[in-house]
């Protein structure tokens, strides 16, 4: 997720259990290279593998060259973006846009797969269009291509995050590939997981926004597939302890100014989380503009919630 799946999200989301974590998306061009948010994004120092980078574009030479760039900064696993409906992002016939040109779709995957020797996957949604829903199709694409694994958001480009995801389309590609297939969108239980995959027969879960301001849904997931059984929930002064620790991470991976920005809305989805009132918190913690306070507020705050 472009703006949360960072380096202390996504080593705060293995710590909690999470097979696999993949970067934020990202363009990897030489004129790119020294600015700050790639500086950022393709920093995996510490990261335990497998290192997953999800790159972005629409031309076919530019990906190829992006996944060979990204194998240089640590990839394990390259992970090509047909997912995301923003529209800075479509414009530029990126991401969910490239569905609707399938020739170009195979193009790009044929030239990425040919380009690394590393495992690439895709992350795509059901279709451009409710009226146009080609996942089956992309899908096949995607497998003659080469394509190891796939991870298709039940939802098209046109319905962006509205409404409810749908799983019925997942689930034909399932039957019809013979890939793995990871299934995306509204799982936001441990018990909605277990249905989703059950009713797919996908081959696991992604879990997205359900896991902003609450890490711990990943843990609870895995515990219930695995035993059947619900998690017993973290206790109060845990779930604030691993808060906490991701704020300090954010500040000291951003640095004073970037890391109180950024932090601020871990900060919101975490208060969200922890109370329903977030509002009287949120009101003096949005105007701090240093990290030590911003931490101490945040502190004082979900500790006053007991």
């Amino acid at each position: 997720m472009a703006g949360t799946s960072d380096k202390p999200f996504r080593m705060l989301c293995k710590a909690q259990g999470a097979a696999l974590t993949t970067s934020e998306m990202v363009v990897i061009q030489q004129h790119l290279l020294n600015t700050n948010k790639s500086k950022y994004r393709l920093d995996f120092k510490g990261e335990s593998a497998p290192i997953s980078i999800q790159i972005a574009g629409s031309e076919v030479d530019e990906l190829a060259l992006s996944a060979q760039k990204a194998v240089e900064f640590g990839a394990n696993i390259i992970d090509i973006n047909m997912g995301c409906p923003a529209k800075k992002v479509c414009n530029k016939a990126a991401g969910s846009a490239l569905m609707q040109d399938e020739i170009l779709v195979k193009d790009i995957l044929t030239a990425v797969t040919s380009s690394v020797d590393v495992p690439v996957t895709l992350k795509m949604r059901t279709g451009w269009s409710r009226n146009n829903k080609n996942a089956l199709t992309i899908a096949k694409i995607a497998q003659d291509a080469g394509i190891q694994m796939l991870s298709i958001h039940g939802r098209t480009k046109e319905d962006k995050y509205k409404g409810e995801a749908e799983y019925d389309t997942i689930a034909s590609v399932v039957s019809q590939v013979e890939i793995p297939v990871i299934a995306n969108g509204d799982i936001t239980s441990a018990k909605k997981a277990k249905q989703i995959l059950d009713d797919t027969g996908a081959s696991g879960v992604m879990v997205g926004r359900a896991a902003q301001g609450n890490p711990w849904i990943i843990g609870e997931i895995n515990h219930y597939l695995k035993t059947g059984i619900h998690a017993k929930t973290h206790s109060a002064e845990s779930k604030k302890r691993t808060a906490l620790e991701h704020i300090q991470q954010i500040h000291k991976f951003y640095g004073e100014g970037l890391g109180v920005r950024i932090a601020r809305k871990h900060i919101l989805w975490y208060l969200q989380h922890f109370t329903n009132k977030p509002q009287t918190c949120w009101a003096k913690i949005s105007k701090i503009d240093n990290s030590n306070k911003q931490y101490q507020h945040f502190k004082n705050c979900i500790n006053e919630l007991n």
